[in-house]
């Protein structure tokens, strides 16, 4: 039998249906239950010449029982083609091809419509038996069953344009947590499949449904719902409403940088030369603090004083509420982070990471800078950072297998001689109290002009932000005291008074705390 026969009747099916229904809706949902019906029961039929008059006595029954009001009930059709030509058989190959678009339409349905569609069509069981198997309402599963109709239809004919192209995005967190990335790695590798990844982005700026989100995703609802129930259970989307869901994070895109290219500088511009002059007479001063250099270049410790002055000024005179970070399902406070940013536009913002190494016997932590053009590589775990304290206070690691791989990831470098060398540069906790008042002391006249336009630029940066996200845009918008600096330094190495890093080069310091 030719396997598209059913559909070349679609229109003729639905001429039929406006025969024996009084309005353009009824005569829709006839039809659709026609050939829904149809196509369920195609396998009985084995001769391709008795085709005709067999659907022409299916159709005659299915309207029967549609005028007197028994569609709600599923129908046991007596056709008037002879028995013989109907028999129950295992489906061929070329007939499951005919089944195939029925089963991806239905597959395409929420749970709630598809499991009631199953039941029906498939297992042949009446809205009653339906409601008592599924523990609902009779009305519930006949309301379901007419909703699963009108989407079969309408609704899962064709996929969204934007179905099988999938996003690709960063996920990360910042916060608190105790992760070592093997036996626990960071809770963002739980979401990080493709599809899960696009689950996300299309549901950042507004809630989905199932449904909406299988055909933007362009895959059947069940792997959506699949994957939404992890994302609900690892704290990644929300329910703002009953069967709707939405990112509960933050997602970079072009339009945050693109805000901050049109206004960042100009926001600046009044008190630009200040801060400069300041930053110079900062470069000159924190100079001739006798601490651990690394060999870095003079350039390079520009732009380490500068973050790290702006850092400290943030601590002490931000006055941006920074709402504390929730506690998660794991019992540590952090929040998940997206990127997906093309590299078009510069989002103003320092990227911070810091080890505080309180979990150890050791002294030191570890910050890393992402900064104009400084490689943002990760922070060192706490025995690393205790295997460089070591070689900086008596040129040998106490943990060979922790300055291993220390070692391995640049942290270390053993010399020609067999001299071991930290390659991050080091203030005890006396060298940069010193740092700080130098800090305070040249900054300190710039504060309220410098705290005005800050708090002047988040006002508006803020608006770009999903509104259920407004702890979170709180907390990257507070972020800005510091992170202004980003704009200085690109506007220093505009004007030539700052030389661009070298391509590879690190931000990163080691700081005494106890």
């Amino acid at each position: 039998m030719d396997k598209s026969i059913i559909a070349e009747y679609t229109d003729k099916v639905y001429a039929y249906a406006v025969s024996k229904t009084f309005s353009n809706d009824e005569a829709e949902e006839l039809s659709q239950e026609i050939l829904l019906t149809a196509i369920s029961e195609l396998s009985k039929l084995r001769d391709e010449s008795r085709f005709e008059p067999w659907l022409w006595s299916l159709a005659s029954n299915v309207a029967k029982m549609f005028r007197r009001g028994m569609g709600k009930q599923r129908a046991m059709y007596v056709y008037d083609a002879p028995y013989e030509f109907i028999e129950d058989d295992v489906l061929s190959d070329s007939d499951e091809e005919l089944y195939a678009l029925l089963r991806e339409k239905i597959a395409m349905l929420a749970r709630i419509y598809r499991d009631i569609v199953i039941l029906y069509y498939y297992d042949g069981l009446s809205t009653k038996q339906i409601a008592e198997q599924l523990k609902i309402p009779e009305g519930t599963v006949t309301w379901r069953l007419s909703e699963a109709r009108r989407k079969l239809k309408k609704e899962c004919v064709k996929m969204n344009e934007t179905a099988l192209r999938p996003i690709k995005m960063k996920i990360d967190i910042y916060g608190e947590g105790d992760y070592n990335g093997t036996s626990k790695p960071f809770p963002s590798e739980y979401i990080n499949d493709a599809l899960s990844q696009n689950i996300l982005y299309y549901c950042y700026e507004k809630p989905h449904n199932i449904e909406e989100l299988s055909k933007l995703c362009g895959v059947p609802a069940y792997y959506i719902e699949d994957r939404i129930n992890n994302l609900v259970k690892r704290c990644a989307v929300i329910q703002p409403v009953k069967g709707k869901y939405q990112t509960d994070f933050i997602i970079w895109t072009d339009k945050y940088g693109k805000y901050c290219e049109e206004n960042a500088e100009n926001a600046l511009m009044p008190i630009m030369d200040k801060l400069i002059s300041a930053l110079e007479e900062l470069y000159q001063k924190a100079d001739k603090i006798d601490f651990y250099r690394a060999d870095k270049k003079a350039n390079e410790l520009k732009f380490l004083y500068g973050v790290m002055a702006f850092d400290y000024l943030s601590f002490k005179y931000s006055n941006i509420e920074h709402p504390g970070r929730p506690i998660n399902y794991d019992g540590n406070k952090w929040r998940y982070i997206g990127y997906m940013e093309s590299g078009k536009y510069h989002r103003t913002g320092i990227g911070h990471q810091c080890c505080s190494n309180h979990g150890t016997d050791g002294t030191f932590r570890h910050d890393v800078y992402a900064v104009n053009g400084f490689v943002f590589r990760d922070m060192m775990y706490d025995t690393y950072i205790n295997a460089c304290e070591d070689i900086l206070n008596s040129g040998k690691a106490k943990d060979e297998e922790s300055a291993a791989n220390a070692i391995k990831s640049g942290y270390i470098i053993r010399r020609e001689n067999g001299e071991l060398f930290v390659t991050v540069p080091s203030f005890t906790k006396e060298q940069k109290a010193k740092f700080n008042e130098i800090t305070n002391d040249i900054f300190y006249p710039l504060i309220p002009e410098y705290s005005e336009i800050v708090k002047s630029f988040v006002s508006g940066y803020k608006k770009l932000f999903p509104k259920h996200l407004e702890d979170d845009a709180q907390r990257m918008c507070a972020g800005f005291f510091t992170g202004f600096y980003d704009t200085v330094s690109n506007y220093c190495v505009k004007k030539g008074i700052l030389q661009k890093p070298a391509e590879g080069s690190i931000c990163d310091v080691l700081i005494q705390f106890k």
